[in-house]
């Protein structure tokens, strides 16, 4: 019987978490999103639109920004049910009709205020929008947290190269502390997150944040965050076996995710960063900063078969070394989003209750461990 691990040679001593090699055979060739961008996003939409997501306990309302320039900003703002109906708003198709009002109604005196998470998608700067009223992540964390999440369908690369997407998070983030009594939020407890250039995006915010005298934030949760825009400088291994392709596999061998991971990573830096930038400042790639002290406390989780683990490493040892609280979580042999390919599996059922765990704490910081949210 042959042996099922896949040893990735570009990762010395590193392997395949056992629980994950049957889901290497479902691993697709490197292909080129970015070739044409317009039919990889829809070829994502059809993908979403076959699972729908279970809004159970859940309620949304789509709400239109103003940007500087005159365009609109889509947010939406997912809130617990129960939470809904302590603030009298309405429900069903009357929140719909409200969408791109501004919220009108707030809490009555004496209601609890909730805490608010930013939550900003990955997908390269490029993809990961989700259907309306059907962001999973969101819908989690609102329920399980509980917390009002907010998501922004910030403008995507390569139209709208950087800064358009990160100053669409900002400009969020600013609205949803304007409007947190309306919204039911406590100003006092807003934390940022996303996964991938959602991750790099929310270290981004954190930093504009601090810098522009923002809304203060509580916690930046970054999730195999894309941080270093010097990640694309890594090389690629070009022979099989420099690949991770076990000998004399030839072209029945799974794909390399470490590999593809990175292709991708290049391809989304050269199309999310204006045409000739040789050096992107802070805010395109946070790992450029110079000082990091004064930012939220973080969390940095990052898996070990992922070309962002080492740069997200990195980022978190230098916020610590600025004074900043950072937990670290790392998902041994794991690659860059595996979870949507065995999101059924222990490893990855443990990884989104670690990462929702530590946000929970964080905003609920008088709750002793274990303790659930009434």
């Amino acid at each position: 019987m042959t042996e099922k691990k896949l040893h990735l040679t570009v990762l010395p001593g590193l392997a395949v978490h056992p629980e994950l090699v049957p889901y290497l055979g479902m691993l697709r060739p490197f292909s080129d999103p970015y070739e044409d961008i317009e039919a990889t996003r829809e070829s994502f939409r059809e993908l979403l639109a076959l699972r729908p997501a279970d809004r159970t306990g859940v309620s949304s309302k789509r709400y239109g920004l103003t940007r500087p320039d005159g365009s609109t900003l889509t947010v939406e703002v997912y809130r617990p049910e129960r939470a809904e109906a302590g603030a009298g708003r309405e429900t069903g198709a009357g929140r719909e009709a409200g969408a791109g009002r501004e919220p009108e109604e707030g809490l009555e005196p004496g209601e609890g205020l909730l805490p608010a998470v930013m939550h900003f998608h990955g997908g390269g700067y490029a993809i990961g929008r989700s259907l309306p009223g059907q962001d999973r992540s969101a819908i989690a964390l609102c329920r399980e947290l509980p917390a009002v999440v907010v998501t922004v369908e910030y403008r995507l690369a390569p139209e709208h190269r950087y800064p358009a997407g990160v100053e669409d998070c900002y400009l969020a983030l600013e609205w949803t502390a304007k409007q947190a009594s309306d919204l039911g939020v406590d100003p006092a407890r807003i934390a940022v997150t996303g996964n991938s250039a959602g991750g790099g995006l929310s270290a981004a915010v954190a930093l504009m944040a601090r810098d522009r005298g923002g809304p203060p934030l509580v916690y930046q949760s970054l999730c195999v965050p894309d941080v270093d825009d010097r990640v694309a400088e890594q090389p690629i291994p070009a022979l099989p076996e420099e690949a991770g392709v076990p000998a004399g596999a030839g072209a029945a061998a799974p794909p390399n995710p470490w590999v593809n991971s990175l292709r991708t990573v290049r391809l989304a830096w050269q199309h999310y960063l204006p045409e000739g930038t040789t050096v992107p400042d802070a805010y395109a790639s946070p790992a450029r900063a110079t000082d990091l002290s004064g930012l939220p406390p973080a969390y940095v989780l990052v898996c070990d078969l992922d070309p962002l683990r080492d740069t997200g490493l990195a980022y978190a040892r230098r916020l610590m070394d600025a004074g900043v609280p950072v937990t670290v979580h790392n998902v041994p042999g794991a690659w860059h989003g595996f979870e949507l390919h065995a999101p059924d599996t222990r490893l990855a059922r443990e990884m989104k209750a670690h990462w929702k765990g530590q946000l929970r704490s964080a905003l609920y910081p008088e709750l002793a461990e274990g303790t659930e949210v009434a």
